[in-house]
């Protein structure tokens, strides 16, 4: 169907950008919106922040599109909705995290919690404001429905699904964990697994992409590597080309780890290898133990075993690393992502 005799043909979608790049991303703007516009659909993304106070020219512009608000919006923007809501067509919020979580869960960085916090401050806004409300795991849906009446369920799609495998065959093997500070804890919690493990294997090496922020247990730890955290672009292009054999997860039960999606489990096939994950939602939900990945509990006991199996057969954690790659790509299907926005 060429695009002129597509239904999407002229169909406006605004994503109204308050900065949270990755999520826009990953969601819609990376994944959905290509092949969107290859239907004749118009995308575009418009950076809020460039305009502290809403223009006129801004609310012409905006005119009859569709808007998608990810995460958060400024006020004023926010205001200017509210009152000029019948000039835009539907208004889609969508949200990857639990954001009134933050000042539940112990351990998370102030500023983190306090910026978190802030944006959670104006989320009933953004519901009284969205014809519908889009989440990434079942357990945000299962929240955000006890407040709004129409919220659906998108999961991450996988934005490379044509990596290619590490190398198991050499054993110069690395163990990778590339999270933010906000899961400062649920990695440092590995430190008497990984302690042991790396001083058993030294061919390995471990990386921890938290910089200046690893965890103080980690300090005596073998050829650990720790790289700054990354900004989303340069993340993207490290990716795509960084290879690591096995994957660290870990996701200790908090209050803010509950609105969490099984997105690592994309990362870490994207990065060729194989994963260990916390044996809770959401990874309890797509993991099949031993045959793409591992589950494991809490003590650390549980992950220095999960770490020695792994290591001890290169060629089983390769044909795990195998099937977990082809499972990230069935269920993190760019196609899905884009039937969903289509239907909208």
């Amino acid at each position: 169907m060429s695009a002129e005799a597509s239904p999407l043909a002229g169909v406006r979608w605004v994503v109204l950008s308050d900065g949270a790049r990755p999520t826009e991303d990953i969601y819609f703007l990376e994944s959905a919106a290509p092949a969107l516009c290859q239907q004749g659909a118009i995308v575009e993304r418009f950076d809020t922040r460039r305009y502290h106070l809403p223009t006129r020219w801004a609310l012409r512009h905006l005119a009859g599109a569709n808007l998608l608000i990810v995460r958060s919006l400024g006020e004023r923007w926010l205001r200017l909705l509210e009152r000029h809501r019948e000039r835009f067509g539907r208004i889609v919020y969508l949200i990857d995290d639990d954001l009134g979580a933050v000042t539940r869960t112990a351990g998370l960085p102030a500023a983190y919690v306090a910026r978190l916090s802030g944006l959670a401050m104006r989320q009933p806004a953004l519901l009284a404001l969205a014809d519908e409300v889009v989440a990434c795991c079942e357990a945000l849906v299962a929240q955000l429905g006890r407040e709004h009446a129409n919220v659906t369920l998108l999961t991450p799609p996988m934005l490379t699904p044509e990596t290619e495998l590490a190398d198991f065959t050499q054993p110069d093997w690395i163990i990778g964990y590339h999270g933010t500070r906000a899961h400062r804890d649920d990695i440092a919690h590995l430190a008497p697994a990984l302690t042991p493990v790396m001083a058993a294997h030294p061919k390995a090496r471990l990386e921890i992409m938290m910089g200046r922020h690893v965890p103080e247990s980690f300090a005596g730890i073998a050829r650990l590597e720790t790289p700054e955290a990354l900004p989303w672009k340069a993340f993207q292009q490290y990716q795509a080309t960084r290879r690591i054999q096995i994957g660290l997860a870990p996701l200790l039960e908090t209050p803010f780890n509950r609105g969490k999606s099984w997105i690592k489990f994309l990362d870490i096939a994207a990065m060729g290898g194989v994963g260990i994950y916390s044996r809770r939602a959401p990874y309890d939900g797509i993991v099949e133990h031993g045959v793409d990945g591992l589950l494991v509990g809490d003590d650390p006991s549980e992950w220095r075993a999960a770490l020695e199996q792994l290591l001890a057969d290169p060629a089983a954690t390769q044909a795990m690393a195998e099937r977990a790659l082809q499972k990230a790509r069935d269920i993190g299907a760019v196609e899905a992502c884009t039937n969903f926005w289509r239907s909208r």
